[in-house]
């Protein structure tokens, strides 16, 4: 076996890029006195970081996740993506036929390279929702 790591997706989103939008993230949770949960996963939706701040609701666990992943996976805001699901939307049935946890609604925001190619998500539970898409924005803005 080799030493070297391969690389098996292009798909990458360094640990210290999630981490930093994590401790922004965590700054403007603090200013607006709300404790949240951030999830930070990669362009593929995997899991990169995670932070669940004291007192945190437990189900922001789940929702910030699967926020940050419908964000990776469509490549735009949560908060743009729900009326798609509405009755008689585009995506009115695309909950029932994932696998995996998805939330059209707002709280998560895509993380692009140079390029313009989505390389991740920030996801943001635990307030409501244009708070947790404030909290994902400061995330966002301080990578």
């Amino acid at each position: 076996m080799s030493d070297t790591i391969a690389q098996i997706s292009p798909i990458i989103l360094p640990l210290a890029t999630a981490r930093s939008a994590v401790a922004a993230a965590v700054t403007r949770a603090t200013e607006l006195g709300t404790p949240f949960t951030i999830s930070v996963v990669d362009g593929a939706g995997l899991l990169v970081e995670a932070t669940r701040m004291d007192g945190a609701a437990l189900a922001s666990i789940d929702t910030s996740l699967a926020k940050a992943r419908t964000s990776a996976f469509f490549g735009a805001p949560t908060a743009d993506l729900a009326g798609a699901v509405q009755s008689g939307g585009p995506l009115a049935t695309i909950e029932t036929a994932a696998s995996f946890a998805l939330a059209f609604v707002a709280g998560a925001v895509p993380i692009t390279d140079s390029n313009g190619v989505v390389i991740g998500a920030i996801g943001v539970g635990g307030g409501m929702p244009d708070q947790d898409h404030d909290v994902a924005s400061a995330a966002l803005a301080a990578i």
